[in-house]
């Protein structure tokens, strides 16, 4: 690692090992790093506390973090992770030290900065997140159909019908490795999503739930 790129600080709420709670990575340990800052308010946030704050730190006291819990697979996420410039050093350094690397951002930034082995998960924003005009729409062009994924969490019929119209529209089962419906937590029925994407037809839409609100109280940190 270029030692310039060792020493950059970028502001971290919380590093962890847990498991991979959404996504096609769902159920496999991960290493976590929680950037701060988010460019954007959903209504519906549960990561509200990191928008303001952090702690420096340097991306080389982040990868002995990281190499400290020994699992292969790393998340970068936030917050809005690509709301700090150096997300992009961090996910190189993560790359060239040989991880798997998940970075998760709402996609309302380009995601093209970012090296081709890195694996975008963007969540696209629905309606009733109050952020669905904040969607960076060339992004569609970056994704990668062998590697990147997909999401919308949906909060309501409202929701679930636009991302099915943006899924077919944007034929985005063909863009990229995978596209998610996740519920709102506790405000969504997950059987009505589920429902609805049998009437419809959607079989190459995957749905899940978020695992980790499920295996600890859904408000607990660092998990």
């Amino acid at each position: 690692m270029n030692p310039v790129t060792a020493q950059s600080t970028l502001r971290i709420i919380e590093t962890y090992a847990s498991i991979q709670g959404e996504s096609t990575w769902a159920g496999l340990p991960c290493a976590f790093i929680r950037l701060a800052r988010c460019n954007l308010r959903c209504r519906w946030c549960d990561t509200t506390y990191s928008f303001h704050g952090g702690e420096k730190v340097t991306i080389g006291a982040l990868l002995e973090q990281v190499k400290a819990f020994g699992l292969p697979l790393v998340e970068v996420t936030g917050g809005e992770p690509l709301a700090q410039a150096g997300c992009v050093n961090l996910c190189d350094a993560l790359v060239e030290a040989g991880y798997t690397v998940l970075v998760e951002t709402s996609g309302s930034l380009p995601i093209n900065t970012l090296r081709p082995e890195v694996i975008r998960i963007m969540d696209l924003k629905c309606p009733d997140s109050g952020e669905c005009e904040k969607n960076h729409w060339p992004n569609l062009e970056y994704l990668s159909a062998s590697r990147d994924e997909v999401k919308f969490v949906i909060a309501s019929r409202r929701d679930y019908e636009w991302s099915r119209d943006c899924v077919r529209t944007h034929r985005l089962t063909e863009r990229c490795k995978a596209v998610l419906f996740s519920p709102v937590f506790l405000e969504a029925t997950p059987k009505n999503i589920v429902d609805w994407m049998l009437e419809d037809g959607l079989t190459d839409v995957r749905f899940q739930l978020q695992l980790h609100k499920f295996i600890w109280p859904p408000d607990r940190k660092g998990v």
